[in-house]
């Protein structure tokens, strides 16, 4: 017998619209969300509240086929609120100033220079600025829950603040890294297998800062253009965008409002039409302990400074979730003739040390020189 074997590298002249509108006009059935306290334009919006109380793996396995075959998105309403939010978002806001203070002007991937205020590396600046609030910001058992059904344990958490300013326009619709920040060209290299991997190696997040009505330009997106095995090959295509400025959804959310995504949703940022409303949110881009995270993080310096902090969480998961955020959660890559595995098939992370020296109740002085050790043996191991 004769069968047709799908092909092995894709060809951007095998991108069609009208194959994509297989993928994404099919719509959201209802009831494979049961969970969901509605569906919105297409997309399953969960009360976290009500989340939190069920049942955690079936929950992850609810969220997993959303991200993986259905709208490709979800909104966790709720998800961050009151003190911590509050706590957070004066940082961020600080943050901003002290950087047009300086004249620095960020860049954007996919909007030009000046539309926006970006803040790169967030998540380190934010715990060496103020450990005890990013304790608390990243101890969030939601954030925890959806990276985990994603990713598994071990991911690695960066951040970076964007506020689009009243005018600011749109982004041009994208996927997002790894092979998304890729032309078509660069893309077209890699084999069709490893266009069906990318996405699993990262979880695209954003937390809103503020209230997002749809004026102010909140993120459109292409719910179930996830699957659609092209998706990587068509960003500059005015097909396709024409396509995607038909048929995206935008969604308004309320302050603490998550957004969470597979990367390989077509997205973009809005047009902020309000004269007054500064867009505010904390984009998260949650890496797999398998793959490369965008931005580097001084991992071990994060540690040091967050563990303070780190005493006056509860040890009920909120610990386990802000040290995932803060360390590095996966024993490799390291020097394996300096760092060898004593006590089973890896040696403990960073992140296992510092989790044992908050149970442990160590001294700064003792992190820090095991810490050092540890980074030592890693020889050439980014932190």
């Amino acid at each position: 017998m004769t069968s047709i074997a799908a092909p092995m590298w894709l060809d951007p002249a095998d991108a069609h619209v009208e194959d994509l509108r297989a993928h994404v006009e099919r719509g959201t059935d209802p009831a494979a969300h049961p969970r969901a306290a509605e569906i919105r334009e297409g997309v399953p919006v969960y009360d976290v509240a009500t989340l939190l109380a069920d049942e955690r793996h079936g929950v992850q396995a609810e969220l997993v086929a959303t991200l993986l075959d259905g709208a490709g998105i979800v909104v966790l309403a709720g998800a961050f609120a009151g003190p911590v939010l509050e706590a957070a978002t004066a940082e961020f806001r600080a943050m901003i100033a002290e950087q047009r203070a300086s004249g620095a002007v960020a860049g954007d991937h996919f909007a030009k220079p000046g539309a926006n205020d970006r803040i790169w590396n967030a998540a380190e600046k934010l715990a060496r600025r103020a450990p005890e609030v990013f304790a608390a910001y990243y101890a969030n058992p939601a954030l925890a829950l959806v990276c985990e059904a994603w990713l598994g344990p071990g991911y690695q958490v960066t951040s970076q603040v964007n506020q689009v300013n009243p005018g600011g326009a749109a982004q041009s619709p994208h996927r997002d890294y790894h092979l998304g920040f890729m032309d078509a060209a660069g893309a077209t290299r890699y084999p069709a297998h490893v266009h069906r991997l990318s996405p699993a190696l990262t979880l695209q997040g954003a937390v809103a800062h503020g209230d997002m009505p749809v004026e102010s330009g909140p993120t459109m997106y292409l719910p179930g253009s996830q699957t659609y095995p092209h998706g990587y090959l068509v960003a500059d295509r005015e097909d396709f965008r024409a396509y995607f400025a038909e048929h995206h959804v935008q969604l308004p959310l309320s302050a603490g409002d998550a957004v969470f995504f597979n990367p390989a949703l077509l997205h973009g940022a809005g047009h902020n039409r309000t004269a007054d409303v500064h867009r505010l949110a904390n984009l998260l881009q949650i890496s797999s302990a398998f793959g490369r995270a965008m931005e580097s993080c001084d991992r071990a310096a994060m540690a040091r400074a967050v563990f303070p902090a780190l005493f006056s969480l509860p040890d009920d998961g909120a610990l386990e979730n802000a040290v995932a955020a803060t360390a590095e959660g996966y024993a490799f890559p390291t020097d394996l003739d300096a760092d060898p595995p004593v006590d089973g098939l890896a040696p403990p992370s960073p992140a296992d040390v510092l989790l044992r020296a908050v149970r442990e109740r160590w001294s700064a002085a003792q992190l820090d020189e095991v810490l050092a050790g540890q980074t030592s043996r890693r020889r050439g191991v980014v932190t």
